[in-house]
């Protein structure tokens, strides 16, 4: 049994319960046969033993007070994984559906996408089984409280700096750091990204996943001599990643003609008006049916939109991990799609990446195409630790050349090993296995 099938067989015996784990290791693992079969140190400084496991995890109760005085209690945690190029970084996300094993993918995950960037980052993720929805503010403002009561000796600018993730948005930035601040009694505002203005935010955050994903999505088609002009989009989600997505689309030609949540999905063939969506998401917080009462042309069905009946270009998963399985890959294909790049982290599995390969459809992973979000969190960093506020332009040409060069790094990386360049999971998990991997070696 060679070395990878050996980490890959730990993996599944010491987690066997850890599903989402097993399927991001094994994703980027079976991506780097060439790689470590070049290079004997690998094996001999058991570098794949230590990149699986997490530096270090924190795993806290958290107690807090509903609006009816009854203390409620949840699950957080902390899972710092390599901090080999800098400090642990990556989201909170606060969701139902948060387990030790979605957070040590995500945060797994990050390690490759922080290394994209260039920027001098680790890889870390955090959150809670707690569940915003329905809660009111000042329960919102407790919870967070309770839980940075339980975090806060852990994080700090030069060590951990965790930003928003799902469920966790400017708002709850807000009430974090303000604890963080009390507790530490400092006025440090760069131990969290994703703030306010106010709080030394960085202006485009935002924005910066969706347009980030569409900046990407441009650079592969220039490759291969296509344009995002008058291309046919089908986008999942309709919080942040995919509005921004939208936004990017229209500005730069492309007809996008979904949006969805987790109930269901509009199709508009005449184009998503990006006001109305905006309107009913994100200042009436409303279900993306709502849309149909607002634009005759728009159908409502219920169920993921890749299973669409409806011929287009391009797919921007922007929803949540797993959405597209064989099923989806073969209706994306079967209606005429070639390139797919996820916006959302892991929204593939492995059985669909590996139909989109045999199927010649283009596929960006999200840890190169969605890197938009924590490349402005990187720059929001800088700015933090300079006292600065960089202007909106500023900021998204800097996220644009960042793009371009985590497309750059991909292609490169399969010409090195002469893989197809179009091969964009090889490519950018080799681009980051590399610059972290070399880096470890050195310690």
């Amino acid at each position: 049994m060679n070395y990878i099938e050996q980490v890959k067989d730990k993996i599944k015996n010491t987690y066997p319960n850890e599903k989402e784990f097993i399927q991001a290791t094994s994703e980027v693992l079976d991506s780097l046969s060439l790689v470590i079969n070049s290079d004997s140190r690998y094996q001999e400084h058991s570098l794949l033993e230590k990149l699986i496991e997490p530096e270090r995890i924190i795993s806290f109760d958290v107690h807090w007070i509903d609006d009816q005085g009854k203390e409620q209690i949840n699950k957080g945690y902390r899972v710092q994984f390599n901090s080999v190029l800098g400090p642990y970084k990556g989201g909170l996300r606060f969701h139902p559906s948060v387990n030790l094993s979605v957070l040590k993918f995500l945060g797994f995950e990050q390690i490759f996408k922080n290394a994209l960037t260039g920027l001098e980052l680790g890889g870390g993720k955090g959150g809670s089984n707690f569940d915003p929805k329905g809660k009111s503010d000042a329960e919102i403002k407790r919870f967070c409280e309770a839980f940075m009561d339980k975090l806060y000796k852990y994080i700090g600018p030069t060590i951990d700096v965790p930003a928003g993730d799902i469920g966790v948005g400017a708002k709850e930035i807000t009430y974090l750091l303000e604890e963080y601040k009390r507790k530490t009694n400092s006025n440090e505002v760069g131990v969290l990204t994703g703030k306010a203005i106010k709080d030394g935010g960085s202006l485009g955050r935002k924005e910066a996943t969706g347009y980030g994903l569409l900046y990407f999505v441009e650079e592969m088609l220039k490759y291969n001599k296509l344009s995002l002009k008058d291309k046919k989009i089908l986008v999942s989600g309709s919080g942040n990643v995919a509005i921004y997505a939208i936004e990017k689309a229209i500005e730069l030609g492309a007809k996008v003609i979904s949006a969805s949540d987790s109930n269901g999905y509009i199709i508009d063939e005449d184009g998503i008006d990006l006001n109305i969506l905006k309107q009913i998401k994100e200042e009436q917080k409303l279900r993306i049916k709502e849309y149909i009462n607002y634009k005759d042309s728009a159908r409502y069905f219920e169920g993921n939109v890749f299973n669409a009946m409806i011929d287009f270009d391009i797919a921007l998963p922007c929803a949540t991990q797993n959405e597209i399985t064989l099923k989806e890959a073969q209706n994306i294909h079967k209606h005429h799609c070639m390139l797919v790049a996820e916006g959302a982290n892991m929204p593939t599995n492995n059985e669909a990446i590996e139909y989109f390969k045999e199927n010649n459809i283009l596929h960006a992973p999200g840890k190169a195409s969605n890197a938009g979000g924590v490349s402005v969190s990187g720059l929001e960093m800088i700015q933090n630790k300079l006292h600065e506020t960089w202007s909106k332009e500023k900021v998204d040409n800097k996220l644009k050349e960042i793009m371009y060069n985590i497309h750059s790094s991909c292609i490169n990386a399969c010409l090195k090993y002469n893989i197809d360049p179009r091969n964009y999971i090889f490519g950018a998990n080799v681009a980051g296995f590399l610059r972290v991997s070399e880096e470890m070696l050195k310690h």
